[in-house]
C-alpha cells in the first residue's frame, strides 16, 4: 500500500464511524424538556410598540400575543390597572392586537410577566 491510499482508507473508515455516531446521538435529545414554556407563552415573540399620535399623545399596541389568551379579558385587566382607554384590533397579519392610550411600554412587560402571560424573554419593547 501507497501513504495516499492507507490515509483514504483511515477517512474512509473515520467518515463511517463518525456517521454511525452521530445517527445514535440525534435519535435522543436530552434537552427536549429545557424548552417547555412554563409561563403558558407561545414560541413567538409579544411586540410592544409605541406609536406618536398627536403632539403629546401616543398609543400603545401589544401584537402576537398567542391565540389560546382571551385578549378582550387582557385588554380589560389593562385599563383597570394602567387607569387608560384601550381597544382590541383584529389586524390581518398579526392577529388581534390590543391598543392603550398613553405610553405604557414599561406597565405592560411589568404585568404580562407577573401575571404569567408571557416570559420577560419573550417581551420586545419598541419605540422611542
Amino acid at each position: 500500500f501507497t501513504n495516499s491510499e492507507i490515509k483514504r482508507s483511515t477517512f474512509n473508515h473515520k467518515v463511517k464511524y463518525l456517521g454511525v455516531m452521530s445517527m445514535q446521538f440525534n435519535t435522543f435529545d436530552a434537552f427536549e424538556d429545557a424548552n417547555d414554556n412554563k409561563a403558558g407563552a407561545q414560541s413567538g415573540k409579544v411586540h410592544v410598540r409605541v406609536q406618536q399620535r398627536n403632539n403629546r399623545k401616543c398609543i400603545t399596541t401589544i401584537a402576537g400575543l398567542a391565540d389560546d389568551l382571551d385578549v378582550k379579558r387582557i385588554c380589560k385587566a389593562f385599563k383597570k390597572n394602567f387607569s387608560c382607554n384601550g381597544a382590541v384590533q383584529k389586524d390581518e397579519e398579526t392577529g388581534e392586537v390590543i391598543q392603550l392610550s398613553g405610553d405604557q411600554r414599561t406597565n405592560v412587560m411589568d404585568f404580562m410577566v407577573d401575571q404569567e402571560i408571557c416570559r420577560k424573554d419573550d417581551v420586545v419593547l419598541h419605540g422611542f
